[in-house]
């Protein structure tokens, strides 16, 4: 490199960052991790994961899970190597047995299936979704119509709009709300999917209420703090990384919006991968500053391989970014609870808050 120009290249033998000066000096450019806080397991997710492994300890294998418990490829796995036996339907659940049904709730339709098959249930759906479902349910009472702001085909969007059909119609984003109808007005809420982009609902929202300006907002914040919290992490993070890795699975809603938050907030570019080993290490070239996280369906053992491999590149000096500091826990499913406390005489086991241990 000529002394007159200066610029970063890549040491070719130790994979380290350099930089020459307009003196010809050569410096040591110093590689960092911004680590997210928080990231990785939401209360509601915790709730799920733990639900199926007590449930399996309790009346043992196997256990029926509607669904993917949660959207993460690790946890799935890992539970059906327990005895976890995921189906699609609740007609493939043999009549008698105990389900499970998934953090992301389901339609009353299902819970009518599950009686007629003389199903053993038990709801892990997340606290902060069955919120939206009772929301629908009374706003469907009052006759309004619902739009719901969220992904067609989405599990918690299928569950939701089954709670009023004849009232929801589902709002995928900005570019649908031209073709919105109502039949009323003056009658008229939005919802949400509790694991969108804040930025981007707030702008569907926006546009809907240029076109129903007397829209009525839900009684309470349907994006959940952990969705939240997650991305303001990632808004804090991105102007300062050169790279975002994202943890998480690419059915998972929330995972794939830290992506999209990473980017539109001004990292250069952001990946989703579910291990480290999916991990490219031409996207470290050039790169000073990488910023991981996780998605609110992603154990902290996933998230501690990313760390291991980026080490083994140079990226030792981790950093945290402190969002925000979370304290929320959520009791075991009451039908779970009520045979724990048969079992064993006493209180049911306590959730843990953190799935490192998850493996």
């Amino acid at each position: 490199m000529s002394p007159a120009r200066s610029g970063r290249g890549l040491g070719l033998l130790t994979g380290s960052l350099y930089e020459a000066t307009y003196h010809g000096w050569v410096t040591p450019i110093a590689k960092r991790v911004l680590l997210a806080a928080p990231r990785g397991y939401c209360a509601g997710v915790d709730r799920a994961v733990v639900t199926v492994e007590e449930a399996l300890e309790l009346y043992g294998p196997p256990v029926y899970v509607r669904k993917e418990i949660v959207h993460n490829k690790h946890v799935v796995t890992t539970l059906q190597k327990r005895g976890a036996i995921f189906v699609d339907e609740t007609q493939e659940v043999p009549e008698g047995a105990t389900v499970i049904f998934s953090a992301h709730g389901v339609a009353p339709l299902v819970h009518d299936e599950a009686r007629a098959r003389s199903l053993k249930t038990i709801d892990a759906t997340c606290p902060l979704v069955t919120k939206v479902h009772h929301e629908a349910v009374r706003f469907a009472d009052e006759d309004f119509d619902i739009l719901l702001i969220g992904h067609e085909g989405h599990e918690e969007v299928v569950g939701t709009a089954g709670e009023a059909p004849e009232n929801v119609t589902v709002v995928e984003g900005p570019d649908d709300v031209a073709g919105v109808e109502v039949r009323d007005p003056s009658k008229v809420i939005w919802l949400s999917q509790t694991t969108l982009s804040v930025d981007e609902t707030m702008e569907t929202v926006r546009k809907l209420r240029v076109k129903f300006p007397l829209m009525q907002d839900p009684p309470s914040d349907d994006i959940c703090y952990a969705t939240q919290n997650r991305q303001l992490a990632v808004r804090q993070m991105a102007p300062e990384t050169d790279l975002m890795i994202v943890v998480g699975s690419r059915n998972s809603s929330n995972s794939v919006r830290l992506v999209e938050v990473a980017v539109e907030y001004g990292t250069a570019a952001g990946h989703l991968v579910d291990f480290a080993d999916e991990i490219d290490p031409s996207w470290l070239e050039g790169v000073t500053t990488v910023g991981v996280t996780s998605g609110a369906s992603v154990p902290e053992v996933l998230v501690r391989g990313v760390l291991a491999f980026l080490a083994g590149y140079g990226y030792k000096d981790v950093q945290p970014v402190v969002a925000a500091e979370e304290s929320v826990l959520f009791s075991l499913p009451h039908e779970l609870r009520r045979d724990l406390r048969a079992k064993s005489g006493g209180e049911a086991a306590t959730l843990r808050h953190d799935a490192g241990s998850l493996h």
